[in-house]
């Protein structure tokens, strides 16, 4: 599938994503002693993190892909669904949030210590919405539907489409528009999904509807497949199922098997809202069941190769299908949010992180140079890497010469190098208060009060190196041998 993607293959085709939100929250800290009060761990917090979980994270894997999303869902009048808008707006995504003020916002908190998650704490309501707000909701999906070229249907059971009449209406309307219709099922009776284009259980849920166990059997899977689609009337069924990859059975009852991409796994967290959010886009780009299935393994598989909820972006699986490197190289490559994140795990494992930033425009002998020794000052190195935009203002019109998908693919390459984060203004200055780094690092041929940045690592006590820059070697020089 090399070669499919544009920049803008995504952008042109608005998603409506209806479905239950949760605010998901971090705490991360180290452990190094256990309570006296009871056999337990005590965590000293060192840092905290929210995200939108549940259907605000398909909306998030949908806008990282390019979509213009529109997010219909139900929250409670509380601090949690206040912060859930604020995040959401601040992406950018059109969100039409119905207030109960008899509901809880459903709340995930982790703690978190030594990349691992030792417990969570739920806060929630989960009984159906009354019928007044349902049909509310149904109102807004109405008047937002006709901009749309796919809906999916995001049910946690939290209550927004526990109402069979609501999903009924909802897939009624998007058959008569002519409208793909994806769900990620909750429950045993999916009667209320009758005839959509496509549900996306994994094995358990699948089980569960089917009334069988599989038992690891793949002939059984098959079957219990075959049944629910059946029994349910579904256009396809595609079943996630872990390093197992998915299996598709498509309209026709034909089955594809699609195995997973092999990738150190850190995390399932929102794996199943990456999956559900990369189908409904490839369908609404015109690609068929078992292509925008493909592309949903794939950006299932980078998902999990991050710490936390986090979604997909564009650059990420564009680099994952080889156009700009390989897939592996994607899972340097962060978005600030998901920077922080893992951040957040670095330092409460104890980690130096360093930083440096540049062009890195046809990389040489001197820049590996530089990261090597940049590496050698911490634990983890961060590169801050200036986007196309800002490379030519900075360097004029014939810069860059590779662009930022290719120098983020190339950076990630390298072994000293442990994360890509790409800044889009002249200079590094609001990433690197977002990061506070230990260690700032730039070359010898700057001054200490010329460095970006320099104030900011001192005001906390961290530190700048001035390192030596191999002589001979710059972008611009070899680009000049070049007619």
């Amino acid at each position: 599938m090399n070669g499919i993607f544009n920049q803008d293959i995504f952008s042109k085709n608005n998603v409506l994503v209806i479905g239950d939100v949760m605010l998901d929250r971090y705490q991360w800290g180290e452990v190094k002693r256990i309570s006296p009060e009871a056999p337990v761990p005590v965590v000293k917090v060192l840092g905290k993190t929210e995200v939108p979980g549940g259907a605000g994270n398909v909306a998030l894997n949908l806008s990282g892909l390019g979509c213009p999303v529109c997010l219909i869902a139900l929250c409670g009048a509380d601090e949690a669904g206040d912060r859930l808008k604020q995040i959401l707006d601040a992406k950018g995504i059109n969100t039409v949030f119905k207030v109960d003020a008899s509901r809880l916002t459903t709340t995930k908190t982790r703690v978190m210590a030594n990349n691992q998650q030792l417990f969570r704490l739920d806060e929630e309501k989960s009984e159906q919405t009354s019928p007044a707000i349902s049909q509310e909701i149904i109102k807004h999906f109405k008047e937002n539907l006709p901009s749309c070229r796919a809906v999916v249907m995001s049910d946690y059971g939290k209550g927004v489409l526990s109402s069979p009449e609501v999903c009924e209406q909802i897939i009624s309307m998007c058959k008569n528009a002519k409208i793909q219709v994806v769900v990620d099922p909750k429950g045993r009776d999916w009667e209320r999904y009758r005839g959509v284009t496509c549900v996306t259980p994994n094995t358990t849920e699948l089980e569960l509807a089917s009334g069988s166990e599989t038992e690891g059997n793949e002939q059984a899977l098959l079957d219990c497949a075959k049944y629910v689609k059946d029994r349910f009337g579904l256009e396809n069924l595609l079943v996630t199922r872990g390093p197992e990859g998915m299996c598709l059975v498509m309209n026709n009852n034909e089955i594809e098997t699609i195995s997973a991409e092999s990738r150190e796994v850190f995390d399932v967290s929102g794996a199943g809202d990456t999956v559900i959010a990369t189908l409904a886009a490839g369908l609404a780009a015109g690609f068929s069941i078992f292509e925008a299935a493909r592309i949903a393994n794939t950006a299932a598989g980078i998902v999990v190769g991050k710490l936390g909820t986090q979604p997909v972006t564009f650059s990420e699986l564009d680099m994952a299908f080889g156009r700009n490197g390989s897939d592996k190289n994607a899972a340097k490559i962060f978005t600030l949010d998901a920077a922080l994140i893992q951040i957040q795990a670095w330092r409460a494992a104890g980690k130096k992180i360093v930083f440096t930033n540049g062009c890195f425009d046809l990389l040489h002998p001197g820049h590996i140079d530089l990261l090597n020794q940049a590496s050698s000052f911490g634990d983890c190195l961060i590169i801050g890497l200036n986007t196309d935009a800002s490379v030519k203002r900075l360097k004029g019109g014939g810069r860059p010469i590779l662009n930022e998908h290719d120098r983020a693919a190339i950076l990630g390459a390298l072994e000293s190098v442990n994360m890509v984060v790409l800044f889009d203004e002249d200079t590094p200055l609001a990433l690197i208060k977002a990061l506070s780094p230990d260690i700032l690092v730039k070359g010898a041929d700057y001054r200490p009060e010329e460095v970006a940045g320099r104030d900011i690592v001192e005001s906390y006590g961290g530190e700048l190196r001035l390192v030596k820059l191999l002589e001979g070697y710059s972008t611009t020089r070899i680009a000049d041998r070049f007619p």
